[in-house]
């Protein structure tokens, strides 16, 4: 029974590996957003208590009401992000020796999910300490990277050596990149001085970090024009360069990266002018994901792949590669 498991397991880059890669991606950003909303319903307490949901039950009662639902639900997301995972491993393990960058990206996966159960526990033990909930967002935001990763290798093969655009093409990207990476972390720290704790509890609620959440608005928008001036700079250039060998895939990344900011932006101007309303604000943490997987995206196309994997044509089995 098992060596028919392990023989009906993929040996090429087919359909099931790219579906699972896909699904990889796409729980991460559901995680975000259900994430986002057990914070914007304040039901990050709704489970006072980690492993358990209350000192006695591992799941919900009817006493606990909307929130104990909401945040058990989250809770129980887990488990399915966990299959994902280990479907995500199953279906590159016999392909470990001529893909190592998808086996390894499918294993930091897969120990990334006791990590986010822990982080997630020192979350509700420290009474949604704001550092500790924006640490459990910096891990979900790297695993949308990771996943990011995962569907452009399954698709386009293992990373090249010979690179699509000139130097100074790549220094932007990098710097744009950059950019992103600090629009992300000002946005955890106002959101982390803002009004949305997670917690409805009156008697004591839960802590702020002490920023000025005005002035970190302001602080936040800086990181998130220049990101936007970086990539139209390189719009610009891959315009300009448009007959080199890889461009157009540039070029259409960046568009991809163009049209996600510009989302961002009008999300945010409209949130900080409506006083935070708590959909906007859940619809900005999602679009963050999408932000760092545009960009992850865009780095990864300055490089020409070392296979020819498109989604029609599937890679050499392991077979043929011996």
């Amino acid at each position: 029974m098992v060596d028919g498991f392990v023989a009906w397991l993929p040996d090429t880059i087919d359909r099931r590996v790219r579906v699972i890669a896909w699904l990889s991606f796409a729980f991460q950003l559901v995680l975000i957003g259900t994430g986002g909303a057990v914070r914007l319903t304040a039901s990050g307490l709704g489970c006072p208590t980690w492993p358990r949901c209350t000192a006695e039950s591992f799941v919900n009662t009817p006493e606990m009401g909307i929130h104990g639902f909401i945040e058990f639900g989250n809770r129980l997301l887990t488990f399915v992000l966990a299959f994902i995972v280990i479907a995500a491993f199953l279906a590159v393990i016999r392909l470990r020796k001529q893909r190592k960058d998808l086996f390894w990206l499918t294993l930091l996966q897969g120990l990334s999910i006791p990590a986010q159960a822990v982080l997630g526990g020192i979350t509700v033990l420290t009474g949604l300490n704001p550092y500790v909930v924006g640490l459990h967002f910096v891990v979900s935001i790297v695993l949308v990277a990771l996943t990011t990763m995962l569907v452009h290798r399954v698709y386009r093969g293992p990373r090249g050596t010979v690179k699509v655009m000139p130097s100074w093409y790549t220094v932007v990207v990098h710097v744009t990149s950059l950019f992103v990476a600090i629009t992300v972390v000002f946005g955890i720290l106002t959101t982390g001085s803002g009004p949305h704790a997670g917690d409805n509890s009156k008697e004591v609620p839960a802590p702020r970090n002490g920023f000025n959440p005005e002035f970190l608005q302001h602080l936040h928008s800086w990181p998130a024009y220049a990101t936007l001036a970086g990539t139209l700079i390189l719009l610009i250039g891959v315009i300009a360069l448009s007959g080199r060998r890889g461009a157009r895939g540039v070029r259409t990344a960046i568009l991809a990266l163009l049209g996600v900011e510009i989302l961002q932006i009008a999300v945010g101007l409209t949130q900080a002018r409506l006083g935070l309303p708590e959909v906007l604000v859940g619809l900005h943490m999602v679009l963050a994901g999408l932000l760092v997987a545009a960009m992850t995206w865009v780095v990864l196309q300055q490089r020409i792949p070392t296979m020819n994997v498109s989604s029609g044509e599937m890679a050499p089995s392991l077979a043929a590669a011996r």
